[in-house]
């Protein structure tokens, strides 16, 4: 610490030491017994008031980092739900995108099998034409079963709402109820989806038997 212009001391000249004076010191040149403790005492007291701001600066950036880094996290799972998705959606696409396109190509082969069925037994003249529906129908099954199109079992099976649709009931003593009695237009499925449902005739049970008009006279 500096000393003021006050506290410097005094020296004698040569003619005062040869008198045998002492040189002498007035009291305000004296530093004072307390000065060097106070200044101590001072600056340690700087030292723990920065330390204390040091500590919440650190703490607040710690939060900060926490913070962030959470952030980071719930974003970074974000995305990769987003690829995921992105992904499903991307693989329906390519299975399904020709679906409206094959659905329609069904009515043709609904016309081709009903033309093969209408001509029950052929003459010579119509033998011809029958083979030639017959392969166009084979051909038009293999472009179909390579898009992953597949008939639907109707006939004979229990009656499935997902994958048949019943236009009628019909009595039945062979069939029990609720088992497809014939199927009236083919279903067909697309990589294990719903193209269209088949229409079929439901067994509905065996005929309730009518009460004899006589007996019921007596």
């Amino acid at each position: 610490m500096a000393m003021s212009e006050a506290r410097k001391i005094k020296v004698t000249s040569g003619e005062e030491e040869e008198a045998g004076l002492q040189p002498t010191v007035s009291s305000d040149q004296v530093p004072a017994a307390g000065d060097s403790a106070n200044d101590v005492l001072s600056g340690e007291g700087e030292s723990s008031d920065d330390a204390g701001g040091l500590d919440v600066k650190l703490a607040s950036k710690e939060k900060e980092c926490k913070d962030t880094l959470d952030r980071l996290l719930r974003v970074t799972a974000e995305f990769e739900n987003y690829k995921k998705r992105m992904a499903r959606e991307m693989e329906d696409f390519r299975k399904y995108a020709n679906q409206s396109l094959l659905k329609e190509m069904l009515s043709v082969v609904d016309h081709i099998e009903l033309a093969i069925q209408a001509a029950g037994c052929p003459s010579s003249q119509e033998t011809s034409l029958i083979e030639g529906l017959n392969l166009t129908l084979k051909e038009f099954l293999r472009i179909l079963e390579k898009f992953k199109v597949k008939p639907i079992e109707a006939a004979g099976q229990l009656f499935n709402p997902q994958l048949h649709e019943a236009i009628m009931q019909e009595a039945s003593e062979q069939l029990p109820e609720n088992t497809i009695v014939r199927e009236m237009q083919k279903g067909y499925t697309i990589n294990d989806r719903l193209l269209r449902p088949a229409l079929v005739v439901v067994a509905a049970g065996p005929p309730r038997s009518e009460p004899n008009s006589a007996s019921s006279a007596c």
